[in-house]
């Protein structure tokens, strides 16, 4: 059995081995799980390695606070960003063991070159991802409406850029109405992500009422640390499955996002967002002048050509009026010549039809003249026989009683009666009546 030693001798020993067979330094490839500052100036990180999100190494590691001042102002400079947890770093570290606080890493130096290129790295799978999946282009599939008055706006009410964004929306020289609605997100930071998502599903709830044509995600500038959330995988998804085409004004100048990748059109600020739709406005208004100028030269040019063409018409009409009219004038001379050659020759069948129908008649009137004047003559005979003067000279009389023919009263004894012959006028008086059969006759007569 070999003798027993104390711990602090085990510690002692353990430190004299590694500090005489490891190198001063090593650059080491981990992620940062844990950060924090002290108030004294250090900084005190845990470095892990993960495979598949499962730890594989875990080592504490210190950056003395001259050391850190140093180090986090370059870092800053090129990355434009802090250390920070979950951030893989190359750092060139030198191992310490302590008797007390056991071993631990010394960070002398961190390469924010590597960081770049891991941020890169990182972004570049999100976008190969996307690719694989069609989402890439998935929103660009949709018309940019060239008039969008009604916009819903996700961004944070405390943001300089949605300041801006409204600004100039609301206060454009052209006096274009904007209709646009807030929907209030987180804009940096880890909450970031979820918040425009809820955001955006928020605004797709209110489609059937609101009837929007545009989504804008809108923020001020910031550092490029306050901006990794746009690089988020979800929400990039999220943003390509939206039910609207997507304006991005995230408000930076250097880098693009993966959420300005796969939005429909990226815009560097909020105030370019709100330049794009009012330039729709502007280009729809100089479109419809356009157009009207160029319906205005049609019109006119349509009415000169047409007005020629009437006049072309016109002057022809006149002439084939003018030829027709004298055809039709000759035609009718030559009708007139036949029409007074034709009635001359009918004036003279017609006189000559006249002449013998008058002889004709003529004799007709002679022959009824004469028979009439012996039908005159022979009823003249007639109504002398029947004149009662008539009868009168061949011996008959007439009788009345009272002014009436004998044959109207009724002869009574003692009437009187006055009898005309053809020379006198007798009175008498009734002495005796006596009647007689009249189909028997009157003998005596």
């Amino acid at each position: 059995m070999q003798n027993p030693i104390t711990l602090l001798s085990l510690n002692e020993l353990i430190k004299s081995t590694l500090d005489s067979n490891l190198s001063p330094a090593y650059w080491v490839i981990a992620e940062i799980s844990e950060f924090r500052d002290s108030i004294k100036g250090h900084a005190y990180l845990e470095l892990v390695e993960k495979t598949d999100d499962r730890i594989m190494a875990k080592m504490r590691a210190n950056i003395w606070a001259y050391t850190y001042q140093t180090l986090r102002w370059k870092f800053e400079t090129v990355t434009g960003q802090s250390l920070k947890s979950g951030m893989k770093i190359l750092a060139l570290v030198n191992v310490q063991f302590h008797e007390i606080y056991g071993i631990s890493l010394i960070i002398k130096d961190i390469d924010p070159n590597f960081t770049l290129g891991e941020r890169a790295k990182r972004k570049q799978e999100i976008i190969d991802r996307l690719h694989s999946e069609g989402l890439m282009t998935l929103n660009k599939q949709f018309e940019l409406p060239r008039v969008p008055q009604k916009v819903a706006v996700i961004s944070s009410v405390t943001a300089a850029g949605y300041g801006d964004f409204i600004n100039q929306v609301e206060h454009n020289h052209y006096g274009y109405q904007v209709h646009w609605k807030l929907y209030q997100a987180t804009m940096q930071g880890n909450d970031a992500p979820t918040s425009v998502m809820n955001a955006i599903e928020a605004v797709e709830a209110d489609m059937p009422d609101e009837k929007f044509d545009l989504l804008v995600i809108i923020r001020g500038g910031g550092a490029q640390t306050d901006l990794d959330c746009f690089d988020d995988y979800e929400l990039a998804r999220t943003i390509a499955n939206a039910a609207l085409p997507v304006v991005t004004g995230i408000g930076h100048e250097r880098d693009e996002s993966v959420a300005d990748i796969v939005a429909h059109t990226q815009m560097k600020t909020p105030t370019a967002v709100a330049e794009l739709i009012l330039s729709g406005f502007r280009q729809f208004e100089e479109d419809i002048h356009l157009l009207l100028n160029r319906i205005e030269r049609i019109c006119r040019l349509t009415f000169q050509s047409e007005h020629q063409r009437l006049y072309d018409k016109t002057h022809l009409i006149k002439n084939l009026l003018a030829s027709k009219l004298n055809e039709a004038g000759q035609r009718l001379d030559r009708l007139s010549h036949r029409i007074l050659l034709h009635s001359k020759h009918k004036v003279s069948v017609n006189r000559l039809h006249l002449q013998n129908m008058a002889i004709s008649l003529r004799k007709i009137a002679i022959s009824s003249v004469q028979r009439e004047k012996q039908r005159l003559g022979q009823l003249e005979k007639i109504t002398e026989r029947l004149d009662p003067v008539y009868l009168l000279r061949r011996g008959y009389t007439k009788t009345e009683i009272d002014g009436l023919p004998i044959n109207k009263v009724e002869a009574k004894v003692g009437k009187q009666m006055v009898t005309y012959s053809w020379d006198k006028k007798i009175h008498s008086s009734i002495t005796e009546v006596e009647n007689y059969d009249k189909k028997e006759g009157n003998n005596e007569l």
